[in-house]
C-alpha cells in the first residue's frame, strides 16, 4: 500500500474513533502531501501526484519542524505545547520507516563513499545523493553530513 492510501485509511479510522487529536495531525499530513501536488502541477510535473520517496520527505521535515517547535516551547516554559508537538510527532513517525542506529548510519556513509569513489570533499553531493536515493526517511541527514565529509577527509581528501 502506498504512503498515500496508508494516510487516507488512517485519517478514515480517526474519524470513525473521533480521535480528534490524532485526526488533526493526519489532516495536516493530507495538506503537505496535497500541497506537493499541487505545487509539481504548477511546474508541469504532473505524473499523478508525488511519490512515496517524497512523501516521506515531507513526513521528515514535518517530524522535524515539531522536534524545533517542541524544544521552543520547553524552553519557554509551555509544557503543554511542548507535549502536543510530541503527539504530532508520534503520529507522523508511525509512517516513517525504522530509523537506522548510528552504527547502521555510519556503515551506510562507508557504503556510499566506497560505491561512488568518492574521495574529496567535492564528491560530498554524489554521496549525500545517494543516502537520499536510499535511506529518506530513514535517517536524519544533518546528522549524515558531517559524518560524510569525516569520511572524506580522513581519506585525505580535504
Amino acid at each position: 500500500m502506498d504512503m498515500r492510501t496508508r494516510v487516507n485509511t488512517a485519517l478514515k479510522q480517526a474519524m470513525k474513533e473521533k480521535a480528534v487529536a490524532r485526526l488533526s495531525t493526519l489532516r495536516l499530513i493530507n495538506a503537505a502531501i496535497k500541497d506537493r501536488d499541487i505545487a509539481a502541477r504548477g511546474s508541469g510535473e504532473d505524473d499523478g501526484g508525488v511519490s512515496d520517496a517524497e512523501v516521506l520527505a515531507i513526513l521528515g521535515k514535518m517530524t522535524k519542524q515539531r522536534q524545533e517547535s517542541a524544544r521552543a516551547y520547553e524552553e519557554g516554559g509551555r509544557l503543554d505545547l511542548a507535549e502536543r508537538e510530541r503527539q504530532e510527532i508520534a503520529v507522523i513517525e508511525e509512517f516513517l520507516p525504522r530509523q537506522l542506529s548510528d552504527d547502521e548510519v555510519e556503515k551506510a556513509v562507508r557504503e556510499a563513499v566506497s560505491e561512488t569513489g568518492a574521495s574529496s570533499i567535492r564528491d560530498m553531493g554524489k554521496v549525500m545523493a545517494t543516502l537520499k536515493a536510499r535511506y529518506t526517511g530513514q535517517m536524519d541527514f544533518g546528522k549524515a553530513g558531517p559524518q560524510v565529509k569525516d569520511q572524506l577527509c580522513a581519506g585525505g581528501g580535504c
